[in-house]
């Protein structure tokens, strides 16, 4: 269901933590960030994917794991904005640490389609410009979100897929990496679990060469949705970055609401949206749109715009989160799932990282 505690400064639990944060910094003679008088406040919000997140099953090292991973996406993006960096630069730092890190359901821990082969596919988009790429299908491109800014940068296309794609990404000298780079026990072994329970369902045999389901980790509690970001800068421009390796064991060829402008991801001159979760709801809704219209006809907050999306997306049978931000520094990261993984850092905030 719908958590009503998630509001513009990220939620009421994460505002205690970030008391109790602030409290512990100066005890130990950490001085806090001074609130900005005027201008805007350099903030990023990131996301690691929502949807069936089951704690119990996670150690305490998993979670410890997956908040570091967290805090460095926010970290690598505030970076950026710390040092008087853009918006669109921000969010590509925050998603490529997302993308290199095996844990999440990107880059190198995409998982694989049913042909057991990690498809992959991301957006961006800058607010300032209203520019936009994405490129999909991608089996050999080390970080997607690079290639979908590049496609973004061409002022040609907005959108490339596959063979295409990747010969693109070979022409403007990306990071090429052999299919097997994206391979992962965890990500395997889910691949495996799944086909079990497809062919349990349907009474057909086992597939040739899966393994037994009591052999087979379970590994339902790691990130299994898109991650991305969404950033605004101390000029006041804003940018959103997004990138996944999908549903596991989708059709060869699926192509989710990641790569599709307005659909997962949207920016313009007023708000910045990342959306995760069940994709072709998000397509359906053209959920990234549907808020920034809410919050440019209607004059609504992130946080009520955020909402309202979340609530129409679980009364037509979706669930997922997303995050956004506009250019008065209002940020929120509402989801209609079981969970969110989550963080955000701002002039006035600490690093808050959650699941």
């Amino acid at each position: 269901m719908y958590s009503p505690n998630r509001d513009e400064s990220g939620g009421f639990f994460s505002l205690i933590f970030a008391r109790v944060y602030r409290l512990a910094a100066l005890a130990l003679g950490k001085r806090p960030r001074k609130r900005q008088a005027a201008g805007p406040c350099p903030t990023i919000v990131i996301h690691g994917g929502a949807g069936t997140i089951r704690k119990e099953k996670m150690t305490s090292a998993e979670e410890k794991e997956l908040r570091a991973g967290l805090y460095l996406a926010t970290e690598r993006g505030y970076a950026v904005l710390r040092s008087g960096g853009t918006a669109a630069d921000a969010v590509e730092a925050a998603v490529r640490a997302m993308e290199d890190n095996p844990l999440f359901n990107a880059g190198k821990g995409a998982v694989f389609n049913i042909k057991g082969v990690n498809q992959l596919e991301a957006s961006f988009m800058d607010g300032k410009t209203g520019a936009a790429g994405a490129a999909t299908l991608l089996t050999v491109v080390k970080n997607p979100i690079t290639l979908a800014r590049r496609v973004m940068e061409s002022d040609k296309h907005v959108f490339l897929g596959g063979a295409g794609a990747e010969d693109y990404a070979r022409e403007r000298g990306l990071d090429i990496v052999h299919p097997a780079y994206f391979w992962t026990k965890h990500r395997w072994e889910q691949h495996e679990r799944d086909f079990i329970r497809s062919d349990s369902a349907s009474t057909s045999s086992t597939r040739v060469g899966s393994q037994g389901s009591d052999d087979i980790g379970d590994y339902s509690h790691l990130p299994m949705g898109t991650v991305g970001a969404v950033a605004l800068d101390a000029a006041g421009n804003l940018a959103t970055a997004t990138s996944t390796g999908g549903m596991s064991n989708k059709w060869d060829g699926r192509i989710g609401d990641t790569p599709i402008i307005g659909a997962g991801t949207w920016a313009d001159k007023h708000i910045a949206i990342s959306g995760t979760g069940a994709g072709e709801y998000f397509i359906r809704q053209g959920t990234a749109q549907y808020i920034a219209l809410r919050a440019s006809l209607l004059g609504e907050t992130p946080a009520v715009a955020g909402r309202m999306a979340m609530l129409e997306m679980k009364r037509i049978g979706g669930d997922g989160g997303v995050i956004c931000v506009d250019t008065t520094g209002r940020l929120t990261m509402t989801f209609c799932s079981d969970g969110m993984y989550r963080g955000y850092c701002s002039a006035q905030t600490d690093h808050i990282p959650a699941i």
